[in-house]
């Protein structure tokens, strides 16, 4: 599943659960318009929270300014505080080096103690210092492995100090062999289909490990992209039965966990599918219980972006994820497919 588009509504109740909250994972995300004062502000400024009928919410200062508000002296929203610019300090320390490093050092670099800073990076980011680098390192060995030589250069592009290493970190991880994902998917066998539903053209397709990409309103130019060297064979005879029980889940939604999935995500992303997985039919999470489930209660945006990241729509459920009021919040294939699947599954 794509994330959404930065031209996107917001999402005012979201935002307005983040200002009440002053949760300062989301500063940065959007500014907070009191009308009355002529004010914006951060989501996390201390200030005393307005009354909800004078605030609007804007991207940013400039779009603030251009309806005649003016930046709060008190949280400075057009200025990166302090803890940003510490955090964005480190993640760019993390991202030349292409492996984790000591946290004393990261903290000694930004003039906080060790514990403070691990504090202060995962809830900035929903991940450790160390955690993010491993993240990191996995997304980079997905894209080295597409373009590199062999799976050796690849796992040393990657940041990893062997062969070893890089098996370890990724063996629950990758649907498909490293030799496999070097060659863009050459030698991998993905089957699939373009069938009619009632919520419009879906796209299934399969390894032989299960389900690696389920999406409304693609077709193979999808598959293509992602595996640009694999064999894509439409249909098939024992495709067919999975192909079957996947379209009967879709239009009759419940529990999907007898579906087999070959999917693969960052440690976080992977944690917060697991938490989609769990959520029962006829039921719905926000994104800030989302997070708390996940063990990081101040990563909502984190835990929005991985919800996004889906590949499996419906089959992992991130269509059960709303925004805080009670508002539907966003969804990749349109609010139109998500309300119908939710009043699907509380019928």
């Amino acid at each position: 599943m794509t994330a959404t588009s930065t031209d996107s509504p917001l999402d005012a109740d979201a935002c307005w659960d983040a200002a009440v909250r002053r949760d300062r994972s989301q500063d940065g995300r959007f500014v907070t318009g009191v009308l009355t004062t002529g004010i914006y502000c951060r989501p996390s400024c201390p200030a005393r929270t307005p009354h909800r009928a004078n605030v609007r919410f804007f991207r940013n200062g400039a779009e603030a300014r251009a309806v005649g508000l003016r930046a709060c002296k008190r949280c400075a929203p057009d200025e990166a505080s302090r803890e940003e610019r510490a955090v964005l300090a480190a993640i760019a320390a993390i991202r030349d080096a292409g492996q984790p490093l000591a946290l004393a050092a990261l903290a000694g670099e930004t003039g906080y103690s060790p514990t403070h800073f691990q504090r202060l990076f995962t809830r900035q980011t929903g991940l450790s210092p160390r955690g993010f680098a491993r993240a990191l390192m996995q997304e980079r060995a997905a894209q080295a492995l597409t373009g590199e030589d062999s799976v050796t250069e690849a796992i040393y592009a990657a940041g990893y100090s062997g062969p070893s290493r890089f098996y370890a970190a990724n063996k629950d991880r990758l649907g498909m062999a490293p030799s496999a994902w070097a060659r863009g998917g050459k030698e991998v066998r993905i089957h699939y289909a373009v069938v009619p539903t009632s919520y419009g053209p879906m796209l299934v397709a399969a390894t032989d490990k299960g389900v690696c990409r389920l999406s409304f309103g693609e077709g193979r130019e999808a598959l293509e992209s992602r595996f640009p060297q694999a064999e894509l064979v439409e249909g098939g005879e024992a495709f067919a039965a999975l192909l079957d029980t996947v379209v009967a889940a879709v239009e009759a939604p419940g529990d999907f966990a007898h579906i087999p999935l070959d999917v693969k995500g960052t440690a976080f992303q992977e944690a917060v599918w697991r938490e989609l997985q769990r959520i029962p039919a006829g039921e719905t999470r926000t994104y800030a219980q989302l997070a708390a489930a996940v063990g990081r209660p101040k990563a909502v945006r984190a835990a929005g972006s991985a919800n996004g990241a889906n590949n499996v729509a419906v089959l992992i459920p991130c269509h059960r994820v709303i925004a805080t009021g009670g508002g539907l919040g966003g969804y990749a294939y349109g609010l139109d497919i998500k309300r119908r699947l939710l009043d699907k599954e509380t019928r």
